[in-house]
């Protein structure tokens, strides 16, 4: 049995013991780099994947590993570049799919790509999609696990799973930046997808300016038309009653022809008030996920992140000494550094 024979039968059994979710966020992109003298190497594609690996699953790879080849005693994983993938001649078609061809800065500590290959999408004006909200720059935490591993299982296969996808949680936790990421995946894996993301008050205001023009018929055949619609801060169609009237038609039209939909709201589909229950209920029937305040270690993660993308250092006790003053807000936490960096430029 060769390495990639060994990973495809430990993989297959890994996945027997994780939610699929889990499976794809922390073993997509993986493969064994070396096996020698009882010793196996793990290539994975960012940092974020090497630690949640060595610590959090290091005992079920042995163990998986173990069960096709005794003499295996440790494992490790190393971050790896897609050069290096291509000199072992690693295909790993199931169940783990092949790495997209993005290039792994290693200097970076982060374990992401500074060079923005999001960037290089022609993303069409109507989509609303900011391109600098990826995967690959979303830091990974226990705070959001699921969260972000749901979206990314629906931007790999969307109207199929978690459809609806709801997530929930306070202002500034992430939430926009894993929406548009599931957004930005689809158009890059599949350019000719129609998609739309948009915030509920928007919505609104779009839909009160067909009324007034009276092209309320065109209105919902373009969303009705789409492959996949984003509605951002869903709560603040509360109380509008001809929103929520025709948002379920739209729903309902899209949902029936298999079309993802994704929402965020800063509180459970059960807490927004003066809701119609018709509503409440589609918003239930899908996937509910809420992303919590960020720890220490994640607060300290984003920072490092922020400043590799800046190119910028900073002395490890500034970071922790913002991470440990700004503890429930990304956004605040982000503005607290981008004062500091711009004091030394």
């Amino acid at each position: 049995m060769n390495n990639e024979e060994l990973w495809k039968a430990v993989l297959g059994e890994i996945e027997l013991t994780l939610s699929k979710p889990q499976f794809i966020t922390w073993f997509k992109d993986t493969f064994i780099i070396s096996n020698e003298d009882g010793h196996v190497v793990i290539g994975v594609p960012n940092n974020f994947s090497k630690e949640w690996l060595e610590n959090k699953f290091n005992n079920n790879i042995l163990k998986a590993l173990q069960n096709f080849q005794e003499d295996i005693r440790e494992v490790s994983c190393a971050i790896y570049s897609p050069q290096e993938r291509q000199t072992k001649n690693i295909d790993i078609d199931s169940p783990v799919k092949k790495p997209n061809n993005q290039t792994i800065n290693l200097k970076n500590q982060s374990g992401f790509d500074n060079s923005n290959n999001s960037s290089q999408i022609n993303f069409s004006p109507a989509t609303n999609l900011n391109p600098r909200y990826t995967f690959e720059n979303f830091v990974i935490g226990e705070n959001n696990e699921l969260a972000r591993a749901a979206c990314y299982a629906v931007s790999q296969n969307p109207g199929t799973q978690y459809n609806p996808l709801f997530i929930y949680g306070d202002v500034g936790l992430g939430k926009t930046h894993l929406l548009q990421s599931i957004g930005n995946e689809i158009v890059r894996n599949n350019p000719q997808k129609k998609i739309i993301y948009i915030s509920s008050e928007s919505f609104t205001s779009e839909l009160v300016n067909s009324i007034k023009n009276q092209t309320i018929d065109k209105f919902k055949d373009k969303y009705q038309q789409i492959d996949l619609l984003i509605i951002d801060d869903i709560q603040f169609i509360s109380g509008k009653e001809k929103t929520q009237d025709i948002f379920f038609h739209i729903f309902n039209s899209l949902y029936q022809l298999n079309k993802q939909i994704v929402m965020s709201s800063d509180r459970p589909p059960s807490e927004i008030q003066i809701l119609e229950d018709r509503l409440r209920s589609r918003f239930e029937g899908g996937m509910i996920t809420d992303i919590g305040n960020p720890d220490m270690e994640t607060r300290m993660a984003i920072l490092q992140t922020k400043l590799n993308e800046k190119n910028f250092f900073l002395d490890n006790s500034i970071l922790k000494f913002v991470a440990e003053n700004v503890k429930s807000n990304i956004r605040e936490l982000e503005g607290a550094l981008n004062k500091i960096v711009a004091t030394f430029e």
